[in-house]
């Protein structure tokens, strides 16, 4: 999988797991999901600029 596909799948992780209450597991994988954007991002702007 690539980067942004890992951070969908933890994005829906984040979610499924706030609906059955498992908020510490929810912050984490948002955490995990946000700093794989931001990798995501910094990675298509410097492939971009090469």
């Amino acid at each position: 999988m690539d980067l942004i596909g890992l951070a969908v799948l933890f994005l829906i992780l984040a979610v499924v797991a706030y609906v059955l209450g498992a908020r510490g597991v929810a912050g984490m994988s948002m955490q995990v999901a946000k700093w794989l954007v931001i990798i995501f991002v910094i990675l298509a702007i410097v492939t971009f600029l090469l």
